[in-house]
């Protein structure tokens, strides 16, 4: 396989024919243009396959299922880039793209604008300047916001009796509108979701993708194609809110989501009703299966870079999906901050310093890594009884866990739920030797890294658009957790095998060097520390290295004083 290098040396010798060819295809070839430029124009699309060369008549048919490709006019001298709309496309709604029978004239559909801000001053740039986007009286334009840029685009509504509104005919076409009264802005479906995966993968703000599809539209004057920012953050939210309802079984029935209804959790944990049977309490299809595999594992931690500024009129904002998805419902939440009582509690852990700083705080499978709904899980439901918490600082914060929750109107503990608290490793070597019986995952510190790419431009949005986003995202990293779990038991499963053979022959080889009598003795130590260690930590001990100063050290201290 040849290296980068070599493939760039080869390409310093290919540069000059490539180059060449690039700017060949600048001009349309000389026999097409004779035969053609004569009666019509000659037209070339950037969007089809190889860019090919159109009169107008062939133009306008050949787009009429392709309406937001980019075209280009031959002037004579060079292609100057044009719209659609100029060959006399049309977009017909409702009739399979044909013009509707009871639509005669298209003058009932002009109106004025009721979705957007414009605020272009044409005489800040220089005459004569293309402008990708017409206007034309006779055959008003919409602005379709498209993957590809911005486009204007002459759309002919259904006027037949019983036909939809405006907004849902353009809704029905796979163009989402941007008011519903008057839409004279929509955006492709195709676009939102191009949005959506760059917000995911990239973390691409609004304001960003935006920015790029202007630029697309006009690389020369981005600034004269319309702004159409607020809009997108508006219609984002809400095409996220329409995706959700779809992927969660809500849009097909009238049953509305409960608290964390629209998220997606962990497969491979215990879930009442999916993976776990409600009546008997026993994973489906299993047997004889040991109490830790009915046991969720929960590790909780804070990202204090997800900072949040305060708003300018907080109770002017909307929600779409409150409390619906990861985040916290908000009025619940604030009730309960109300009457929360916060107390000073001092540490006995003299090595550990928390931090103090805005941010948010969230729940996981400290297995799988999958974020859990609504912040805490739902162990209302039946079939778990038990559940092992980590935190950073459990040491302290588990104490008094059960008298806060006690005394609080809106936190509970079902009857018969045992809670298991522990330290994840990374943070535990800044605690007390005291603390180290608590030690497990730390998988909460990899879940915030894709999080904090997102992060900074929800800073500054509402409150409501800000969870949406973060839910969003978390959403997404379930499902990427969801599709790939298969793959990584396997390969996993596969490690523990010949982990668990070579483990198995170690320890076979240091058991025949102990005496009989001693591995009875710390087998039945061993029994002892595993049942206690819940309510007496310091059962643990027995696992330490137990270590005495040697006589040459004794002797040396007793020289040297």
């Amino acid at each position: 396989m040849q290296s980068q290098n070599e493939y760039l040396w080869q390409w310093k010798c290919k540069f000059k024919d490539y180059i060449n060819l690039l700017m060949i295809q600048e001009t349309p070839p000389l026999d097409w243009l004779y035969e053609v430029f004569k009666k019509d124009g000659v037209y070339k699309c950037h969007g089809c396959f190889n860019e090919p060369l159109f009169c107008t008549e062939c133009c306008r048919t050949q787009h009429q299922r392709h309406p937001f490709h980019h075209i280009s006019q031959w002037t004579g001298s060079f292609f100057q880039e044009t719209s659609l709309m100029k060959v006399g496309l049309h977009i017909h709604l409702a009739h399979d793209g044909t013009p509707c029978p009871s639509s005669t004239e298209y003058s009932s559909d002009l109106f004025e604008w009721s979705d957007t801000d414009e605020h272009i001053d044409h005489n800040d740039y220089p005459e004569g300047t293309s402008i990708p986007l017409v206007a034309d009286s006779d055959h008003p334009a919409t602005t379709i916001v498209d993957k590809s840029g911005v486009h204007s685009i002459s759309i002919w509504y259904c006027h037949c009796p019983g036909a939809l509104n405006l907004d849902m005919q353009l809704f029905q076409a796979g163009l989402f509108p941007a008011s519903f009264t008057r839409p004279k802005t929509a955006f492709t479906f195709s676009m939102l979701d191009n949005f959506l995966l760059d917000n995911l993968e990239c973390g691409t703000s609004a304001m960003n993708y935006h920015s790029k599809i202007r630029r697309l539209t006009s690389s020369i004057f981005p600034l004269m194609v319309p702004n159409r920012y607020r809009e997108l953050m508006r219609t984002a939210r809400q095409w996220r809110q329409c995706k959700l309802y779809k992927w969660h079984g809500f849009a097909h029935k009238n049953d509305e989501p409960k608290t964390g209804d629209l998220a997606l959790f962990c497969p491979a944990c215990p879930q009442p009703g999916i993976n776990l049977d409600r009546s008997t309490g026993m994973a489906t299809q299993l047997d004889n299966t040991p109490s830790w595999l009915f046991t969720r594992t929960l590790v909780m931690d804070g990202n204090f870079k997800a900072e949040h500024l305060h708003l300018v009129n907080p109770s002017d904002e909307v929600s779409l999906i409150d409390g619906l998805s990861f985040m916290v419902g908000d009025e619940r939440y604030k009730s309960h901050l109300a009457v929360a009582r916060d107390h000073v509690q001092k540490s006995d852990c003299n090595n550990h310093h928390a931090l103090e700083a805005t941010g948010i705080g969230r729940c996981a499978c400290a297995w799988h890594g999958c974020f859990v709904p609504h912040s805490m899980v739902d162990f209302q439901k039946d079939g778990i009884s038990q559940a092992i918490m980590f935190y950073d600082i459990n040491c302290q914060y588990n104490k008094f866990l059960k008298d806060r929750i006690t005394s609080s109107m809106y936190l509970s503990i079902p009857i018969g739920m045992d809670i298991i608290s522990g330290i994840g490793l990374w943070h535990v070597h800044g605690h007390q030797d005291s603390c180290y019986v608590w030690i497990d995952r730390e998988i909460m510190e990899t879940l915030w890294a894709s999080l904090n790419i997102i992060s900074p431009s929800a800073r500054g949005m509402g409150t409501p658009h800000r969870k949406e986003v973060l839910d969003y995202q978390m959403n997404d990293s379930n499902f990427m957790k969801m599709i790939r779990i298969t793959k990584f038991f396997c390969r996993k499963f596969k490690e523990a095998i010949q982990g668990a053979a070579e483990s198995t022959l170690s320890f076979q080889n240091l058991n025949k060097t102990v005496q009989p009598a001693m591995v009875i003795l710390w087998e039945a130590e061993g029994a002892v520390a595993q049942a206690n260690r819940l309510e007496d930590p310091t059962a643990m001990d027995i696992y330490e290295v137990q270590l005495e100063k040697g006589k040459c050290q004794i002797l040396l201290l007793l020289i040297w004083s």
